[in-house]
């Protein structure tokens, strides 16, 4: 898959133990990836599973308050128009869960498997 046509402007960070890094990097030289495309590829093709139970359940419906509550109160039109992507990303990804398809590459719903 090329993405070279893509600009991306957004950092994303995250942490990780010496040993965890340790893993990864050895993925990324055995996959002979770029970190950047691994990290893409293994998190946006993932099958997702959702998980049962209170604590994950409280965290979704966390987020959806928080956008809930960021769309009530936005002044600007820019803060609400990125909430409202965001809400359509994660309804996107939600269908996509209930369909039981594996991979979501942005645009449409690709059954694999």
């Amino acid at each position: 898959m090329s993405d070279t046509h893509k600009i991306r402007t957004t950092t994303m960070c995250f942490r990780v133990t010496p040993e965890e890094k340790l893993a990864l990097e050895a993925r990324f030289k055995v996959c002979g990836l770029p970190k950047g495309d691994y990290i893409r590829e293994s998190l946006l093709h993932q099958r997702i599973n959702i998980m049962a139970g209170k604590f994950h359940s409280d965290r979704l419906a966390l987020e959806l308050k928080k956008m809930r509550e960021t769309l009530e109160t936005a002044e600007q039109t820019e803060m609400a128009i990125e909430t409202i992507e965001a809400c359509n990303e994660l309804l996107r990804q939600i269908m996509v869960i209930e369909k039981g398809d594996t991979i979501y590459d942005g645009t449409k719903n690709d059954k694999h498997g």
